[in-house]
């Protein structure tokens, strides 16, 4: 039941990220959001930052388990890249409220460490990339260099991220991908 409580909480956060309209969310309005009281939040967690760092730790595990099964079917390097970029736009898409999150909007006035977390996730997918593109360089016997390609590409998945979040959800992160894919690859 505790973790079942856990889970409905972080759910209604991440709903509550997912309004078009930035607003600071309180404990309070969380708390009035589930119809439970303050005390009630914090016998599940110490803090506003624990919450936060639920929504960053489901991200971490849903994205990287995906890149994880992408990787393991896809042997082939550039197909790896393309379907990794379009999951992580997917996911944004799917998933406003933790598109906030990805892009540190929601992790504003929070504690800084939650930012750093988000910081690393982005180095850890640059990795991810780095790592496909030199796969992909073997097996075309072509030079590029797959650190800078890989840097490219993760502040295009992070500027789709931010376009989306800004326009209020509107501007979908997939949109154009097919047309812009090419010139990333």
């Amino acid at each position: 039941m505790a973790g079942e409580r856990k889970q409905q909480i972080l759910q209604a956060l991440a709903k509550m990220l997912e309004a078009p309209k930035r607003e600071k969310i309180t404990t309070a309005a969380l708390a009035a959001k589930l119809e439970v009281s303050e005390a009630a939040l914090y016998r599940h967690f110490a803090n506003k930052a624990q919450m936060f760092e639920g929504l960053i730790s489901f991200i971490e595990e849903t994205i990287f388990g995906l890149i994880n099964k992408i990787s393991s079917e896809e042997t082939e390097g550039l197909r790896q890249v393309h379907r990794i970029i379009s999951m992580l736009l997917l996911f944004a898409e799917k998933n406003p409220g933790m598109t906030r999150v990805l892009i540190g909007d929601a992790l504003v006035n929070e504690d800084e460490k939650l930012q750093l977390r988000i910081n690393q996730l982005y180095d850890r997918i640059e990795v991810t990339l780095k790592q496909s593109l030199r796969i992909a360089e073997t097996q075309t016997g072509s030079q590029g260099n797959a650190e800078a390609q890989a840097n490219l590409i993760i502040c295009y998945v992070i500027g789709r991220w931010q376009q989306y979040a800004k326009s209020g959800f509107k501007r979908k992160p997939t949109e154009l991908l097919a047309q812009q894919l090419p010139s990333l690859l």
